[in-house]
């Protein structure tokens, strides 16, 4: 990572990006500081059948303005574990494997360290380009996100009159807050089948379908974006109650997404955690919110890190799977002889996370 690249996207040196007027409350800073958390995950597979084996997704393999990994720690009581790296995307993956008749136990504790991110719009141009082939991965289409008919036309339709890279991204974003609603009937973070959804005008989900979404339809446009698979960590400094969890984050699993803008580099969205605020804060809030204005703003060029990215991975086919890819891999996977667990159950698979900050 260049020292530049740091400096242009921690927004907190940079004067041109005004941080109080981003923000519920006053009180509320972005910081550039490094804080560093510890997540322990603890699979015990309750219904062994045959051989089992578990995945777990590991913190981003590559540092980022935002974060960078401290090692990852694993045991597989009564089996085997080892790690790798997923050769598309880079998906760190920790997976362990057991003989029948063994009770499967496996404890992987992460360490790693985030800072929060803001993207400077009033300094184009002090970033190093990004690999064009790095790129060409970002505007492909996927299993369950197409690029071409119906969500072409949509797209094309939201940035009609745009000229540049970055009014694209920025219609796009307000398509997804204005017309999309978090449907808190969704199963865990949704599936991200973004041809059901558009061509059925499903705007309902949540951020594995509203994030996914917005990558969809920012590709459409030929505009690298990817999505980020990863959980909550810390509650959020923010005021926000719907955007943070911390201790047992078992069930705070949350996409979020980046668009890559000529002269900007990778840059942070959230359209899906707006609709978040405006569902779940305070029993529910109206668009016009300062809350949700604020939110609003925030969510279009910076993150508040209290959350770790896992990967950006996409079709993940799991080393040693028998049962098919998954659509993308941010929740504890499991398979035994009788099939694969469903990873939206941990009281029955079973599984805990949990997370503190380590001072």
């Amino acid at each position: 990572m260049h020292r530049r690249d740091f400096l242009r996207f921690t927004g907190l040196a940079s004067a041109g990006f005004a941080v109080p007027s981003l923000i519920p409350s006053a009180h509320a800073e972005y910081s550039d500081k490094w804080r560093t958390y510890e997540v322990t995950t603890r699979v015990e597979v309750l219904k062994p059948a045959g051989v089992t084996r578990v995945w777990l997704p590991t913190p981003l393999t590559v540092d980022t303005p935002y974060e960078k990994a401290l090692g990852n720690t694993h045991q597989a009581e009564g089996g085997t574990s080892a790690a790798m790296t997923e050769g598309k995307y880079g998906a760190g993956i920790v997976w362990a494997e057991w003989e029948p008749d063994v009770k499967p136990v496996l404890v992987m504790t992460s360490r790693f360290s985030t800072r929060d991110v803001a993207v400077d719009f009033s300094k184009p141009g002090s970033v190093k380009a990004e690999d064009p082939t790095v790129l060409a991965k970002y505007v492909a289409a996927t299993d369950f996100m197409p690029t071409d008919g119906a969500v072409k036309e949509l797209s094309s339709s939201i940035v009609k009159g745009t000229k540049t890279d970055i009014e694209k991204a920025r219609a796009l974003y307000d398509w997804i807050v204005d017309n999309t609603y978090r449907d808190g009937k969704v199963r865990g973070c949704g599936v991200g089948d973004i041809k059901f959804m558009v061509e059925n005008k499903a705007w309902g989900g949540k951020c594995a379908d509203l994030n996914a979404l917005y990558v969809a339809l920012a590709r459409a446009e030929g505009v690298p974006a990817r999505d980020v698979y990863g959980v909550r960590v810390n509650d959020s400094a923010f005021g926000y109650k719907s955007l943070g969890k911390s201790g047992d984050i078992t069930r705070a699993q949350h996409c979020r997404a980046e668009v890559y803008l000529q002269g900007y580099g990778w840059v942070p969205v959230d359209p899906a955690d707006v609709r978040k605020v405006i569902l779940e804060e305070g029993g529910g809030k109206a668009p016009t919110d300062p809350m949700v204005v604020a939110a609003r703003k925030r969510l279009f060029g910076s993150w508040e890190m209290n959350w770790l990215a896992y990967n950006y991975a996409h079709d993940v086919a799991l080393p040693k799977s028998t049962k098919g890819k998954v659509p993308f891999f941010m929740y504890p996977q499991c398979e035994t002889a009788e099939g694969r667990l469903d990873p939206l159950d941990p009281d029955n698979f079973k599984y805990q996370m949990t997370s503190k900050e380590i001072v």
